[in-house]
């Protein structure tokens, strides 16, 4: 028998997969439970509602994420550096694993009835925002970023990364998402950096 810790994991994995593909609202917690293998009312005895279950995706979806930027915070590379690693990280999860990304472009940004309470705790508790505010401050305080207000820096960083992922998603890129790495990279730098 799975610990409870793997079997919470298998759910949010499942759902997230699930949410990405079908929605919200398209999909159920039947749906879910058939999806993996269980009844609904076992997933219930980790998940109270569908809401709670999808609140708890966005933020599991995030510290996989933040851990993977967490990673780079820890290099003893420059800001420039950081930044090229945090877009490279940020497509290859959208190549990779793009339920991550479509769970946050296409269910929680389009479902902000339901995520409206917990859209403050996102951007203030997330795993993500707080690895991406630790590489900010860092790159002030060594006089490689211009200090200014972390939320016009969190616009250019995630604003420009997920709208290269929305067009990856609508299959809109010329070239594979990687491609645009460096010259993204670049451009979040150049907005970012001291001049």
């Amino acid at each position: 028998m799975k610990p409870k810790a793997d079997k919470t994991e298998q759910i949010l994995e499942g759902s997230l997969r699930l949410f990405s593909q079908k929605g919200f609202f398209a999909t159920t917690m039947p749906d879910i439970a058939r999806f993996l293998s269980m009844s609904p009312g076992n997933i219930y005895n980790y998940f109270a509602s569908k809401e709670e279950l999808a609140k708890a995706v966005i933020t599991y979806s995030s510290k996989i994420l933040g851990e993977e930027v967490r990673k780079i915070n820890e290099m003893s590379v420059d800001s420039e550096e950081k930044i090229w690693r945090i877009v490279a990280i940020y497509f290859s999860m959208v190549k990779d694993r793009p339920e991550h990304i479509d769970y946050f472009l296409k269910v929680y940004l389009a479902n902000k009835e339901i995520f409206s309470s917990s859209m403050k705790e996102l951007l203030y508790e997330s795993v993500f925002i707080q690895e991406l505010r630790t590489m900010f401050e860092e790159g002030v305080l060594k006089r490689e970023l211009r200090n200014q207000d972390f939320f016009s820096v969190l616009g250019i960083l995630v604003g420009t990364m997920a709208g290269v992922a929305f067009m990856f998603s609508e299959d809109l890129l010329e070239n594979d998402i990687m491609h645009y790495t460096k010259s993204i990279s670049e451009n979040i730098y150049e907005a970012l950096r001291l001049k």
